[in-house]
């Protein structure tokens, strides 16, 4: 019994920090999307239509990972794949991060631990069950039981 109650305590603080994570994500691609558009008004870019098309692919990522959040918050089945293929993606970029002429580890392991953190939640058994529909399994158990 105690290693439930301690099980069940380790789930919930999972589960926050995991839609945590995840409305801060989203809220920081909301900034830069901000950012963005400040800056396609404010300075000349080299190119109006990279410019542009940048500020298009940030903006529909905000969105994505605002529903994604919105959606971890309701543990909603589909938000484990989609939040997972964001903190893909993001790890992708940190790894970048760290290389090259104009390297930047700071951004590097700001993309990377969360990232991390988030992959090893929500592939943790406990919470992968909480993201699935209880209403589906409880509905395949009665129909084999009466068979």
């Amino acid at each position: 019994m105690p290693h439930e109650a301690s099980t069940s305590g380790g789930l919930k603080a999972a589960l926050i920090v995991v839609s945590g994570i995840l409305l801060l994500e989203a809220a920081a691609l909301a900034a830069i999307t901000i950012w963005l558009l400040v800056d396609l008004f404010a300075l000349e870019p080299s190119s109006y239509a990279t410019a542009v098309a940048l500020l298009v692919l940030v903006a529909i990522a905000a969105l994505w990972m605002g529903a994604v959040a919105v959606a971890s918050l309701r543990r909603a089945p589909w938000t484990r794949a989609g939040a997972i293929v964001w903190q893909i993606l993001q790890i992708s970029v940190a790894v970048g991060a760290f290389q090259g002429l104009f390297a930047r580890p700071d951004l590097g392991w700001l993309l990377l631990v969360p990232a991390a953190t988030v992959i090893g939640l929500l592939l943790w058994t406990p919470v992968r069950l909480a993201y699935t529909r209880s209403g589906t399994s409880d509905a395949s158990e009665e129909t084999h039981g009466n068979a």
